[in-house]
């Protein structure tokens, strides 16, 4: 097959409707061959071409007679020599890093290690064995899409509501979504699935890892699989375990599709992100893609021992960002996702990683600064999760402006407060109104954090308080994996239960965490399923489980139905409301020319707090006035902002509280919008009170008021 120099620029392939153009970068090979094959399951290669050129540390050629769906990979030369961080084998097909379509899975056997694994030296050795019936394998793609007249949502921070959601898991069990679209692209852009997030009144859809990824051999051998999807292998590729249609180029196309239909529905996609660290693992890991390609490139390696891994991750490996050609990759990847696939965010899994420079974690290393100045990526959603597994990782609250972050200390609070009764005034305070503490003094806004109660990892919300221990069993660990750090009122009963008390006031306790994950400011994140009241039978780690008990359920019973339409009125309250969407902090004081305080902090009698009540550890109920008329912001537009004052109140205790509605200027009435000791709404008249009066504030609930002045009661 003829071939021709080409360029070094765009790296991996590039079809421009006469020929192919192939790129690799690898600064340390000594020379790389493209190799063709004609089939998935060829045993050898029809063409193997030595790539010609080699320019700026990327070797590349160009094929005219080339045509998309061409499968192909590569084999690299160079030095095998652990100690110094090379791990070059030419006997091993690898994966294009910047590889658009991944059309086979990798088959595990002792071929996909670069080393021989019976030596006693283990990972110092070398193996010879041809890995190529067994080795991932990518295919050329068109990138033509017609994307009519298709446009980001563009939904702001301070509005959005995020679903974290699995492709899979969302239509596994669907019944309205058809049995060949369920598990797919196609299945999660289905009718059924927009009208449910529509419903739900959600703008936003977090999807967990859609990167092509590998299942581990540990797990295929004991029949599991990587089913949440953070084990990446392919930066640029959509995982072809989510397509509906066996062709080369269907998961790009239909992932587009995807897009394109939430577009048309006002619904952003937002992308779960693994940039930390591969699927190859540690020294005793496979060679798939970048350790056969420059291992010393694309990996933080040991000071003392180049032949070992950092591990910041707690997957065996940590990507090397200090390395120029490492940064690229990312900034490449995510400009890939904006630009061609159209996502509008990403979700960065273990950002604190991302930030390591030399050891410790940098506040503004070299990955924030390229993405701060990036004209395109600057531009979409970003979200932190800011923590990783090393020392000093823990960053909730030290990410950059542009950044939100995942805030573990908001979930961490309202945790304790529903789930112990533990009512810790200050910090309850400080993360209701947004954790000005963590993001103000950084320039940030109150939509800096991403407040959530659950997620994929750990308890389902139903979970969360039904058990006390985790019992995750079934993952093959003998229960030693996940955290196992909750507590729960469940009566001392685990699990499901037929008891009406139990049940009666798990689902109460439910209603208070959605209720104050959705009364918070902030942007809230909903953990898909918890709508649905999904349960993990105890399980706080299904990162393996491909089946029932991760998959959502959709045949609810009365209760959960109940609840589903429950968690749809308090997202609807909260996007009625101005004083929930705040674009600044509270000011807590008076409002020139109002006289009246943005929020305001009330004890059971009604009047503000005093010092003393802050600092009161039996204090079990608290009051928040959210003064809507003081709003002092401005729309889009540049049009005042007047919201409705409303009283929103909490009370942790087993007992009945008497709470005082407090007096507003000339007077006025309360009107009772949200309890949460019933599924049921209140009634219109049923639901006023008069100001100065006690309202029984349930044990253990959360009520929501509007006020209505003199003139306005009258009118209703």
């Amino acid at each position: 097959m003829r071939v021709w120099p080409g360029k070094p620029y765009p790296l991996g392939t590039t079809w421009d409707g006469m020929g192919v153009n192939f790129a690799l970068f690898s600064e340390h090979a000594e020379s790389v061959e493209l190799c063709l094959l004609d089939s998935v399951n060829a045993e050898q290669e029809s063409h193997r071409i030595v790539l010609p050129e080699y320019t700026d540390h990327v070797w590349h050629g160009y094929l005219p007679d080339a045509r998309p769906g061409q499968i192909y990979g590569y084999r690299v030369y160079g030095p095998y020599l652990p100690e110094a961080g090379h791990r070059f084998n030419s006997n091993k097909m690898l994966l294009d890093p910047y590889a658009k379509a991944v059309i086979r899975p990798i088959h595990w056997c002792p071929a996909m290690y670069g080393y021989r694994i019976e030596d006693p030296d283990a990972d110092l050795s070398f193996d010879h064995e041809d890995n190529i019936r067994y080795a991932p394998l990518a295919a050329v793609i068109d990138p033509a899409f017609v994307w009519g007249d298709d446009r980001p949502p563009s939904v702001p921070w301070h509005k959005t509501v995020i679903y974290e959601a699995h492709v899979k898991g969302m239509t596994a069990r669907h019944p309205d979504v058809p049995p060949e679209l369920r598990g797919t692209y196609a299945g999660f852009a289905s009718e059924p699935v927009i009208r449910h997030l529509k419903s739900l009144g959600v703008t936003a859809v977090e999807l967990m890892p859609i990167h092509h990824s590998v299942n581990d051999e540990r797990l295929v051998n004991i029949g599991l699989v990587n089913y949440w999807g953070y084990n990446t292998i392919g930066y640029f590729a959509p995982d072809p375990r989510f397509t509906s249609q066996g062709s080369r180029q269907s998961p790009v196309t239909e992932f587009k599709t995807m897009v394109r239909t939430l577009h048309a529905a006002g619904i952003e996609v937002i992308l779960d992100v693994v940039y930390n660290h591969t699927a190859e693992g540690n020294s005793f890991g496979p060679t798939i893609s970048f350790r056969g390609i420059d291992n010393a490139s694309y990996y933080r390696l040991a000071a003392y021992d180049k032949s070992k891994y950092m591990d910041f991750t707690g997957c065996g490996n940590t990507l090397n960002m200090m390395h120029p050609r490492v940064l690229q990759l990312i900034m490449d990847s995510l400009r890939y996702w904006i630009l061609e696939m159209h996502v509008d965010g990403f979700r960065f899994d273990l950002a604190s990683a991302l930030a390591r420079e030399l050891y410790e974690v940098e506040k503004l290393g070299a990955f924030f600064d390229i993405i701060h100045q990036d004209p395109v990526i600057s531009q979409v959603k970003l979200i932190a999760e800011p923590w990783d597994l090393g020392q000093g990782g823990y960053q909730v609250g030290n990410f950059p402006v542009l950044w939100t972050e995942w805030n573990a200390k908001y979930r961490d609070l309202v945790r304790r407060l529903w789930n112990t009764g533990c009512l810790e005034v200050s910090e309850l305070a400080t993360r209701i109104s947004g954790s000005s503490d963590l993001y103000e003094t950084s320039g940030r806004k109150p939509y800096a954090s991403i407040n959530f109660v659950t997620c994929h990892d750990g308890f389902t919300l139903e979970d969360l308080v039904s058990y006390n221990e985790k019992h995750n069993e079934a993952n093959g660990e003998e229960n030693r994996d996940g955290e196992n750090n909750n507590i729960s009122f469940n009566y001392g009963v685990e699990g499901p239960s037929d008891n009406p008390a139990i049940r009666s006031l798990r689902f109460r306790q439910k209603r208070n965490f959605m209720a104050t994950l959705l009364f918070s400011l902030g942007v809230p994140m909903i953990s898909g399923g918890d709508e649905l009241s999904r349960t993990q039978q105890g399980n706080n780690n299904g990162y393996c489980q491909d089946n029932e008990l991760s998959w959502y359920p959709w045949e609810l019973g009365k209760e959960e139905k109940q609840f589903l339409e429950f968690v749809k009125r308090v997202v609807a309250i909260r996007k009625s409301q101005p004083v929930f969407l705040r674009r600044n902090f509270f000011q807590g004081r008076p409002i020139r020319g109002t006289g009246i305080k943005d929020i305001a902090w009330l004890g059971p009698d009604g009047s503000e707090m005093t010092d003393e009540d802050w600092e009161n550890p039996s204090v079990c109920s608290l009051g928040i006035l959210l003064g809507g008329e003081a709003l002092n912001e401005i729309d889009e537009m540049g049009r005042s902002i007047r919201g409705e004052t409303l009283l929103l109140l909490f009370n942790s205790s087993t007992e009945t509280v008497p709470f005082v509605l407090p007096s507003h200027n000339e007077g006025g009435y309360w009107k009772l919008m949200l309890d949460t000791t019933t599924e049921e709404s209140v009634p219109e008249r049923r639901g006023f009170r008069e100001s100065g009066t006690a309202y029984p504030l349930r044990d253990r609930s959360v009520a929501l008021f509007r006020l209505y002045h003199p003139d306005q009661y009258m009118e209703n």
